[in-house]
């Protein structure tokens, strides 16, 4: 599906994991003016831009935008602020943030779960969206334009037990997007969520490897829907979860 991106700016915070990789390689043959894509971690950056080139991906004469990698931890507010002045005072504006940034910690019950692992689901599931939509959305407010995505999950509608954490912080968001949706929906802005089950990844694959992976949710699946909430074809869908569940 090819969709009208050209001249937009794209964030995508955590964007060197297995989605994130595929998220600015669906976005890159869009042919936006920019994608700024964050990370923590160097080799993860610097594989992210070897496969790039390796594939021809980024070097395809059918390609001309500018990917710009940014060193960042999401989850301090000075940081951030000093990523959307850079982007702003670089780019012009900020179209789109995709925020692919998030953790899972399971497998426990409320009476072994600590209260240091309970803080850790809420930070990097709920804190980091509320501060980067904190900042980015008054640059799209300005500019009366703006495309957001959270990635939520279907233990946030739906939890599997053992996952009082990570199903909390994630219904968390979903409560967060519905919210700021109403605050946003006179300035030309949609925020939305998707709601994965396991994304079919290698990093998942090796610490499951017993399980049936036809019924995971494929990375590219995913990132064809978040491509869709980022078009503006998807106008009329705002403070939305959106099932992505897969097989399961």
């Amino acid at each position: 599906m090819k969709y009208d991106f050209s001249n937009k700016t794209i964030l995508i915070t955590g964007g060197t994991g297995a989605l994130g990789r595929n998220l600015l390689k669906s976005f890159l043959f869009q042919n936006p003016k920019t994608i700024v894509v964050t990370y923590r971690n160097e080799k993860e950056m610097q594989d992210l831009k070897t496969d790039l080139f390796k594939t021809n991906d980024y070097s395809s004469e059918n390609v001309s935008t500018i990917i710009d990698f940014i060193k960042i931890d999401i989850s301090k507010d000075n940081d951030i602020k000093k990523i959307i002045s850079y982007i702003s005072g670089k780019y012009g504006q900020i179209h789109i943030l995709i925020n692919v940034v998030g953790g899972y910690i399971g497998g426990k019950s409320i009476l072994e779960i600590t209260d240091s692992e309970w803080d850790k689901m809420i930070d990097i599931n709920l804190k980091t969206a509320f501060l980067i939509s904190k900042n980015v959305i008054p640059v799209m407010v300005t500019n009366r334009y703006g495309k957001l995505v959270h990635i939520s999950s279907r233990s946030g509608i739906k939890a599997q037990g053992n996952d009082a954490a990570y199903a909390s912080s994630k219904a968390a968001l979903i409560r967060f997007i519905e919210s700021v949706s109403e605050d946003v929906k006179d300035y030309n802005i949609n925020i939305n969520c998707v709601l994965p089950t396991i994304i079919d990844t290698e990093a998942n694959r090796k610490a499951m490897p017993n399980a049936d992976y036809s019924r995971w949710v494929k990375p590219e699946d995913l990132s064809n829907v978040i491509l869709f909430l980022c078009s503006d074809d998807s106008k009329i869908i705002n403070g939305s979860a959106i099932p992505t569940y897969g097989l399961l």
